[in-house]
């Protein structure tokens, strides 16, 4: 079987992939690994013989796909978060990463370990490929450096690896029961971030308050605060849009209101009463109708560009994204592969839908040349040297570069012609692929070493220091960031992840929340923590 592997590279690929994908789908006591366990199969089948791995290749590959389809997705949310708390978040993230690299040292000096093999562990305890490539960088421009140098930090990184991954997710599953985190509760606290849904219903309601009637609609939600979109309106017995936020309400008129549970109650408590028969129920003047954003021509656009009123008299009521339904406003930028709820007058109805596309087909396909030129793009930008006064260059890497480059075009959504974004479905997919071959490479291409270390002796030091530096980082990170700052624990376990430059971590705590905005927190402080720990490793070379 070992012959087989190792004359059949795409085999051993898909056989870990086979094995350890359903593994981390096992739980026990609540408690489940998910794409993580395909990392710790990797090491298990390359630990089986020397030259059991991948080629080097395949876990390139997944990670610039990986973090390039993360930044596309997480751009809007990155620079919507960067706004609000950004700085707080990196300030965070880089205190802790000062921390690890302090007790990476302090571990050094007490076991008299050589700086290079100081440097590899906290590369490994922090998970970081591109701050072990910066360190054998350095050490490659050593006079003379010999191959036993150059082994130590590969060594003390593939040791301390393992547990750079279990240890962070052991202190997510351990302190979300400690803090009996309501993921649920915190995604609709956070829907402003657009990156997670609302429970979104449609009430109709009858006007009885003489004193809610007469103001405009606009500065009625305007002055409330209430998320909240009002949709139809009938009066004496005819059905008609509100498509102009200056339209006064009448006593006696019936109106539908699309929001959450919470708001409508507030509206209906405010205009008058719950009326027995929903509006939206009435199809002979106004029509509704669910259709794909598929057209380049729309997406990446606000919904005030596209001016739908104006054009065809409609209004989009909702955005479904993936799994959940977003209360659309002016400034919501519509994606390839939403699902949008358009309300028009009945005539228009399939003008509207082949406005906005409405191709199931077009939504499932990806744009190659926009996708590769991005990739381009990022693959440059990693491999720029920047320099550094004192310490001589680094390099952002194939991590950094992509993802800099990804958040930035999501963030831009499109450029003239250019349209960046990835149908939603797609980009999932992407990134599932991506971080599958990631972690099956690394996997195997460590396995051997880490074994090896282990049957060597001395290899238990280095794992136990690199499991105290992980677990001590991981656990103050999320009890000061939850405790002390009070930042939701959706983001900040997000956080968790783009401290450790993790993409394990961050599918972990995706499969907790249940929505996307782990990613938002991974991508706030990604850019940061990469380049953080590349300069930092290469400073430990100098302890």
């Amino acid at each position: 079987m070992i012959d087989l592997l190792l004359a059949n590279p795409l085999l051993l690929l898909f056989a870990v992939a086979a094995i350890g994908y359903p593994l981390g789908q096992i739980r026990i006591g609540g408690f489940s690994l998910g794409v993580a366990a395909v990392l710790f199969t990797g090491l298990a089948v390359g630990s089986l013989h020397p030259d059991l791995k991948l080629p080097e290749i395949v876990y390139l590959l997944g990670l610039v796909v990986f973090v390039y389809s993360l930044g596309l997705a997480g751009g809007p949310g990155f620079v919507a978060s960067f706004r609000r708390r950004g700085v707080r978040d990196n300030l965070l993230v880089l205190g802790m990463i000062v921390l690890a690299a302090g007790m990476t040292g302090l571990a050094g000096r007490v076991f008299g370990m050589a700086p290079a093999l100081v440097a590899g562990l906290f590369a490994g305890s922090l998970t970081n490929t591109p701050a072990l490539a910066a360190v054998l960088e350095s050490l490659r421009g050593a006079p003379a450096p010999s191959d036993e140098l150059l082994a130590l930090p590969v060594m003390a990184y593939s040791v301390a690896y393992p547990m750079g991954v279990v240890g962070m997710i052991l202190a997510i599953f351990l302190l979300q029961r400690r803090f009996r985190v309501d993921y649920a509760a915190e995604a609709a606290g956070l829907a402003d971030l657009g990156a997670v849904g609302e429970n979104l219903m449609d009430r109709t309601i009858r006007v009885t308050r003489p004193e809610a009637a007469g103001a405009p609609v606009g500065e009625i939600i305007h002055q409330h605060r209430w998320r909240v979109l009002f949709v139809r309106v009938e009066r004496d017995g005819e059905v008609s849009m509100i498509d102009d936020p200056g339209a006064s309400l009448r006593v006696g008129d019936r109106v539908s209101v699309v929001g959450s549970e919470k708001d409508l109650d507030a509206v209906t408590a405010f205009l008058g009463e719950p009326a027995p028969m929903r509006l939206s129920f009435d199809r002979r003047q106004v029509d509704f109708r669910r259709v794909f954003v598929s057209s380049p021509e729309v997406a990446g656009k606000r919904l005030a560009e596209i001016a739908l009123p104006q054009r065809f008299g409609a209004l989009v009521t909702r955005v479904r994204r993936g799994d959940a339904d977003l209360l659309p406003r002016g400034d919501t930028v519509l994606e390839l592969g939403d699902r949008v709820r358009v309300v028009a007058p009945r005539a228009r109805i399939e003008e509207v839908g082949r406005f906005f596309g409405d191709s199931y087909k077009a939504v499932s396909e990806l744009d190659v040349v926009t996708f590769s030129l991005g990739l381009v793009l990022g693959l440059l930008l990693g491999l720029l040297p920047i320099p550094l006064p004192g310490f001589g260059t680094f390099r952002l890497g194939l991590a950094g570069g992509p993802l800099l480059v990804g958040l930035t075009l999501g963030a831009l959504g499109r450029t003239g012609p250019l349209l960046w974004q990835v149908p939603y479905g797609v980009n999932l997919t992407l990134r599932q692929i991506g971080v599958v071959l990631f972690l099956a490479g690394i996997g195997t291409r460590s396995g051997w070493a880490f074994a090896s270390t282990f049957r060597q002796g001395g290899g238990l030091t280095i794992f136990l220091c690199g499991a105290a530096i992980t677990c001590v980082t991981a656990f103050l990170t999320l009890w000061i960031g939850h405790r002390v700052l009070k930042i939701p624990m959706s983001l900040l376990t997000g956080m968790l992840g783009g401290l450790q430059t993790q993409p394990a971590v961050l599918a972990y705590a995706g499969e907790q929340a249940k929505n996307d905005l782990p990613a938002i927190g991974y991508a706030t402080v990604y850019p940061v923590a990469t380049i953080g720990k590349i300069l930092i490793a290469q400073l430990l070379l100098r302890w």
